[in-house]
């Protein structure tokens, strides 16, 4: 993900990456320096960061959720308190964007498989409508994919639901399928209060 931030940040600037972590990874992902703690969710100053001061690994600028961070070369960083507020902060914030936003899974571990099933089950559930996309480039998607059939022959997942995960093969057609995303006509139709 630090390649893909930077490389994001090299061609679009630092506003084209905002990460979200919690602060007890900061202590053990590789390019983070630990933050100095504080008492509550403020600006936290840093006296350089690794791109502005040569050196190595990025500083987390804020703690909390939600300010506006420094620049650095992977982009903006969000230091939260748990995983629960990491996974609610980025949800809003794919949810605030524009035409064409959207979940998109990359190849990941564990962590990933959890945060993609938790907004396919808000698709279906109806607590939003954005597209959600697997990237299944060599096939690293497909055990999923056949799970999906296979709870649709089960009777655990309609036909129709199976279609909230989109599966593209190429990155180029990611876009394209987020801003041709259709929901599913048999998700729920409940009244969370927020769409």
């Amino acid at each position: 993900m630090g390649e893909l931030s930077k490389t994001l940040v090299s061609l679009s600037g630092p506003k084209a990456v905002h990460g979200i972590i919690p602060r007890a990874l900061v202590e053990v992902e590789e390019g983070y320096k630990t933050p100095t703690p504080t008492p509550t969710p403020t600006l936290t100053p840093t006296p350089g960061n690794g791109a502005a001061s040569g050196g190595a690994g990025k500083a987390p600028e804020r703690v909390g959720g939600g300010d506006t961070m420094e620049e650095t070369e992977y982009g903006q960083v969000t230091v939260v308190a748990d995983m629960h507020t990491r996974k609610r902060l980025m949800a809003q914030k794919v949810l605030e964007g524009g035409p064409g936003s959207g979940f998109v899974a990359l190849a990941g571990g564990f962590g990933t498989m959890e945060e993609l099933m938790e907004v396919t089950t808000w698709n279906q559930l109806g607590i939003h409508k954005a597209g959600v996309v697997l990237l299944n480039i060599n096939g690293y998607w497909d055990g999923v994919l056949q799970w999906v059939q296979a709870a649709v022959q089960q009777g655990f997942v309609s036909r129709e639901n199976a279609g909230i995960l989109a599966e593209a093969t190429r990155a180029e057609d990611v876009l394209r399928m987020l801003r041709e995303y259709r929901i599913s006509s048999d998700r729920m139709a409940l009244d969370w209060g927020q769409e």
